[in-house]
């Protein structure tokens, strides 16, 4: 009886010793911050099905959103500053448009008792002189007894005679008989010839210088009384 009793409790020893080895080592591996069986197996679960990369996806797009959403803040900014600059420009347009019309009313390329005609001035007297007072007057206006360059100015000058009357230009052969000069020094060209009217110019009483008549050109003496033409160019009005 002895016997057996002192081999179970052996027995029993052995099994306290191996519990007791057992609940230390649970009671270890607590301490030192393991974790259960079941609890790996959820952090792995976790991580095999991708939480992660789906939060940092997430994540990713967040930041795409925002960043975009700057980007048209940018751009709305940047157009409503060129919209701004655009009416900014059409506005100094507007006025410089305005300004330039009040500079049109403020400077005209004429006198105004003076017409103009293909970039000169021309002005038609209202009394009558002889042929060198005419010229003087011409001087005294900082202009001259016209002098004509083109056949578009012969026909003007023609025609604004007739209505005004028999008027003096600036053609004379006072200092070579026969031979014509303008005021200015340059001789009359062989085109304008056909302006004298038939038979014309004559000298028939010692006439040196020319007028306009009826439909052309006549030489009359040039002490006689007549309308005159005065020639300037016209004033530059630019804004340029």
């Amino acid at each position: 009886m002895s016997d057996s009793k002192e081999v179970r409790e052996q027995q029993l020893g052995s099994l306290d010793d191996e519990e007791l080895i057992a609940n230390n080592t649970r009671s270890s591996r607590s301490s030192f911050g393991f974790l259960p069986i079941h609890s790996l197996k959820h952090v792995a679960g976790y991580l095999t099905h991708g939480h992660i990369p789906l939060v940092l996806r997430l994540l990713i797009l967040m930041l795409f959103l925002v960043l975009l959403v700057a980007i048209l803040v940018k751009v709305s900014k940047i157009s409503t500053s060129q919209e701004k600059e655009q009416l900014k420009q059409n506005e100094i347009s507007q006025k410089l448009t305005q300004l330039k019309v009040g500079v049109d009313h403020l400077c005209q390329a004429c006198p105004w008792d003076w017409t103009s005609f293909l970039g000169n001035c021309y002005l038609f007297s209202i009394t009558q002189r002889n042929w060198h007072d005419s010229v003087n007057a011409c001087q005294g206006v900082g202009a001259q007894l016209v002098v004509i360059k083109s056949d578009e100015e012969q026909r003007f000058l023609q025609n604004t005679s007739k209505n005004k009357g028999y008027s003096w230009m600036g053609l004379s052969d006072l200092k070579h008989e026969g031979i014509w000069h303008w005021v200015d020094g340059s001789p009359l060209s062989p085109s304008f010839t056909k302006y004298w009217n038939e038979g014309e110019p004559n000298n028939d009483w010692d006439e040196d210088c020319a007028e306009f008549r009826d439909e052309g050109w006549n030489d009359a003496p040039c002490k006689q009384e007549k309308f005159w033409i005065c020639k300037k160019p016209a004033a530059a009005c630019s804004m340029e």
